[in-house]
């Protein structure tokens, strides 16, 4: 896996200041994408065991509440593969810390609510998932954009309470100014 950036003291993809991994590589290819150049897999750095230890340093400081992992499309199985094993770790050394992730991806695709829609299902989709508090889901929609929703792009996007969302089996949403 790739990734593009990592950006300490992130307050635009969460609750909270956070640190948030951009990893490479989307599928989606959605118009109006704001880092289109992350749609390439080989795009940015490689990650490994060093650009890990990055992150989990980074998380240290007791002011930071979050870690966001977006791109790119964190749930491409191939990203997926090395993501859950990240977000393991930072359950397990800051089991206090919020995660979330964006994704073009549904959530009902995800959890494999919807006949015939598990392209991003693979063998640690439900593993990836049961790290997470927050999920941003559904492609960014040019056509509905509105800058004035936090943490998404477009209307169609949700902010969904992934842990909340399982225990139930049907979606809650994490309530969020407009």
């Amino acid at each position: 896996m790739n990734y593009g950036t990592i950006k300490r003291c992130d307050i635009a993809n969460g609750p909270g200041l956070r640190t948030s991994l951009f990893v490479s590589g989307c599928t989606h290819h959605c118009k109006g994408c704001f880092q289109p150049e992350t749609w390439n897999f080989e795009y940015g750095t490689p990650y490994t065991k060093e650009t890990e230890t990055i992150l989990l340093d980074s998380l240290k400081p007791s002011y930071v509440k979050g870690f966001t992992v977006l791109g790119g499309e964190p749930f491409e199985p191939a990203n997926q593969r090395v993501l859950v094993k990240l977000l393991k770790k930072i359950r397990e050394e800051y089991p206090d810390l919020n995660i979330w992730v964006y994704t073009g991806y549904l959530y009902e695709e995800l959890v494999g609510f919807v006949e015939g829609t598990g392209r991003a299902r693979c063998e640690v989709t439900d593993e990836m998932l049961s790290y997470l508090e927050g999920l941003v889901d559904g492609e960014y929609m040019e056509d509905k954009k509105d800058i004035s929703l936090s943490f998404r792009g477009s209307s169609n996007q949700r902010v969904i309470n992934v842990q909340e969302s399982l225990k139930e089996k049907h979606i809650i949403l994490i309530k969020v100014n407009k």
